[in-house]
């Protein structure tokens, strides 16, 4: 399934440059919203205190119920493979995948709702949850858990609120790439964040890789639809004799290796990030430029929020 607009030639701009500029988290969509560093505060002060109220709790119902009737509707022809992993688990995970659509945590909560568990947390930037609209609705009630740049928060809210949905045996989606950017094929190298919680707490990371198969039906005049194949690809577990820190950057590297090993699979060709028109599926443009080439970039290696020095 290809969203379009009127901005995804800007969007595909953004990419590209952000190859050239080695930024891997880098942000590509230009109409995201934009909140002052106040109104951030405020709307994670009414996400603090409205958790737990009737009306959050009835929302919630009703949008896991939209969200989770939409994710059947989209993956009709979405293909699973290595659900049995998931099947296994008992307790609560962490799932990490490759970030390039709205839909795609679509595709996420189908697999964990085909494989038997009752629902996905998402975590995603404060900033969503000032979107208007159905996704508005969407993005404040379907189960997404804000996370932020304000340190209180992280540590007196986000924190707390994963441990509390790991003991309750919940599956939570971290993208470890940050920012989402459109229809590209490529993992990127990841952020440390999600394996530090999941070493933290004590609990399973879910490496997925989502591919892009392009179908003949057009769309539009440059692109094509496109359906999927969600591959779970390994459950890693932190090791208890390793620090918070070496099972972090442990889990981090190996997802990504996992990742690179599925894209080569995938799409049969080794991963290097030099800039190709087939990098962004359906994509069918004319006369467009490839970036130089470059050498893989090397993982990152700064502490995400709340990470350990």
């Amino acid at each position: 399934m290809i969203i379009l607009d009127d901005v995804r030639d800007e969007v595909i701009e953004n990419i590209k440059q952000a190859i050239k500029d080695e930024e891997w988290y880098a942000k590509v969509e230009v109409n995201d919203p934009v909140l002052t560093s106040n109104e951030r505060d405020v709307l994670l002060e009414r996400v603090m205190k409205r958790r737990h109220t009737p009306k959050y709790l009835f929302n919630r119902r009703m949008a896991r119920y939209m969200a989770n009737m939409a994710s059947r509707m989209v993956n009709i022809s979405t293909h699973i493979e290595g659900i049995e992993k998931v099947k296994k688990l008992k307790g609560g995970a962490i799932i990490t995948s490759n970030h390039f659509s709205p839909v795609e945590n679509a595709i996420v909560r189908y697999m964990i709702l085909k494989a038997g568990k009752k629902h996905l947390n998402i975590v995603s930037q404060e900033t969503n949850l000032a979107m208007e609209g159905m996704l508005g609705f969407l993005m404040n009630y379907a189960d997404i858990i804000p996370i932020s740049n304000n340190r209180n928060y992280m540590t007196k809210f986000f924190e707390p609120q994963l441990k509390e949905m790991m003991a309750n045996k919940e599956f939570t989606l971290i993208y470890p790439e940050q920012e989402m950017w459109f229809n590209y094929r490529k993992p990127r190298p990841p952020k440390r964040g999600p394996f530090y919680y999941a070493s933290k707490l004590g609990v399973p990371v879910i490496s997925c890789f989502v591919e892009m198969i392009d179908t003949k039906k057009k769309m539009a005049e440059d692109f094509v639809d496109v359906k999927y194949k969600i591959s779970v690809l390994d459950v890693m577990l932190p090791d208890p004799n390793k620090t918070v820190r070496e099972n972090s950057i442990y889990m981090r590297d190996r997802d990504y290796a996992l990742k690179k090993q599925a894209y080569e699979k995938a799409y049969g060709k080794e991963l290097t990030y030099d800039f190709d028109v087939s990098d962004i599926a359906g994509w069918r443009p004319d006369g467009v430029e490839e970036a130089p080439k470059k050498e893989e970039p090397k993982q990152e290696e700064q502490s995400d929020n709340n990470e350990d020095k």
